[in-house]
């Protein structure tokens, strides 16, 4: 403590809450801390109490204590009177008041203050959106704040304009994590919802763990969605470095990414590329089991707190996580022609939940299909219907488990397809077939036409050869 503090506090002097010498019909002074009223341990703060015109004298009091913490003598302009704390500690937490003194008397009690210290003695809780930090203008949200630390309660805190914070008593779940849930709602876009969470006990309500990360809230609207792409493909290796690209036609100068279940997100500056769109990179790092997972992206202006309507949903799968590797097969074969039936059986010995097939170098999401099981084995066949030129490439399979859909295991032996027009001689039965026929055609239009032309000529030696015929020229009858 200050030496002044200090020794006030010693004395106890007589002026508190309730003093008979206040006359109550002076305004109540106003009391804040700067700069706030949560400080970590260690750090100066400054409370200040500001009274009506004429105030001459103030006091601080603080509600554990039995009488005044200080006495100052308002040497700053505005009717005001400062009380410097120059290193913040559990002693200086409590809730303070104070109160001045004008010609009239004493003034009414000032609104409490809280005075928080934050300590690293207790480690810091994580903060998560439900079920994700992205709203629809308008909507409700639900706050969770959870640590492995015993606390008894959470206080949830809102910075910005409206500084307001709530209180739950911490609930215990059956994984031995502590957590509260705090609804939060109406959103809307009027302003930036930026959120922290502490955890105390009840016998030091003034004494909190370090902050969580601070947790942003997306107000989404229904402008033009952006488009996210994974230039890696939607399967990424355990390891790998991953980037996610979020563009748009619209011209966003801001980009947000949020990850489905995830309470935090990753903001970035909108940039133009040469085709024209405003985009925003979002390099994740070497890829880990955390970041599988259902993507979106947003799209935002940075004079507005609204963000645009969602990008449509991007799902990123990370390969090598399970130790398994299964086997890729094709029926019939490799090779095949256009228009014939073509599977791929994917098999794996361990039990599994699912497999995947992917195509090298194809945008799209890997097929899905459930597991069956055989005798001795797990599988799934993946039928790609009559062969096509665009069906050619190289394939690979990957098995899943359901409580992970997004962590696979290691990819199989990759399968490369080939689909090719029929060889010659699959033609020979063909053409003789259509040889054939044609050449039935033309015989029977040969019958057709010799029939015709006999029954022309009969017709025209019948008239030729009519009544007197066999008498010769000038014999009469």
């Amino acid at each position: 403590m200050t030496p002044s503090l200090t020794a006030l506090l010693c004395l106890g002097l007589s002026v508190g809450p309730g003093t008979p010498e206040q006359a109550g019909a002076l305004p109540k002074p106003t009391l804040w801390a700067e700069p706030g009223s949560v400080i970590t341990w260690g750090d100066p703060v400054t409370i200040w109490c500001e009274g009506a015109l004429g105030a001459k004298e103030f006091r601080l009091y603080r509600k554990e204590s039995s009488g005044s913490w200080d006495r100052r003598i308002s040497l700053e302009p505005g009717n005001k009177a400062r009380f410097p704390i120059l290193h913040m500690t559990p002693d200086y937490a409590g809730r303070y008041f104070c109160l001045y003194h004008s010609p009239t008397g004493w003034s009414q009690d000032s609104d409490p203050l809280e005075l928080v210290v934050v300590t690293g003695s207790y480690a810091k809780p994580s903060l998560s959106a439900l079920p994700s930090p992205v709203v629809v203008s308008g909507g409700n949200m639900t706050l969770q704040c959870g640590s492995g630390q015993e606390f008894d309660r959470f206080r949830l805190t809102e910075e910005g304009e409206h500084n307001s914070s709530w209180t739950l008593d911490s609930q215990r779940l059956p994984s031995g994590q502590f957590q509260a849930l705090f609804p939060v709602g109406p959103v809307t876009a009027s302003h930036r919802w930026l959120f922290r969470c502490y955890g105390y006990f009840n016998n030091t309500p003034q004494v909190w763990s370090l902050p969580s990360e601070r947790l942003e809230l997306l107000v989404s609207g229904r402008s033009g969605k952006p488009m996210l792409l994974s230039p890696q493909g939607p399967v990424v290796a355990y390891g790998q470095t991953l980037t996610l690209q979020c563009g748009s036609e619209v011209g966003y100068n801001r980009f947000a990414l949020a990850r489905e279940g995830a309470g935090d997100l990753q903001q970035s500056r909108g940039r133009g590329s040469p085709a024209g769109l405003s985009q925003a990179h979002f390099p994740l790092g070497p890829v880990s089991r955390l970041h599988g997972g259902r993507y979106r992206c947003y799209g935002g202006h940075s004079l507005s707190a609204q963000w645009s309507a969602p990008s449509d949903p991007l799902d990123i799968l990370v390969a090598g996580w399970l130790p398994d590797t299964p086997s890729l097969s094709v029926s019939p074969g490799p090779n095949v022609t256009r228009g014939e039936n073509v599977t791929l059986l994917c098999q794996s010995r361990g039990p599994r939940d699912t497999f995947l097939l992917s195509k090298e170098g194809a945008a799209e999401p890997p097929l899905r299909l459930t597991a069956e099981r055989t005798a001795q084995k797990f599988q799934a066949g993946f039928s790609l219907g009559p062969a096509t030129s665009a069906l050619g490439g190289t394939y690979r399979c990957y098995s899943s488990l359901g409580r992970d859909p997004y962590l696979l295991s290691h990819p199989s032996e990759p399968l490369e397809l080939l689909a090719s027009a029929p060889r010659p001689q699959e033609y020979t039965l063909g053409n003789l077939i259509r040889l054939g026929v044609a050449a039935f055609l033309l015989l029977a239009l040969g019958v057709l036409l010799l029939e015709a032309l006999h029954s022309h000529r009969r017709a025209r030696d019948g008239a030729g050869g009519g009544p007197g015929r066999g008498q010769g020229p000038g014999q009469s009858p």
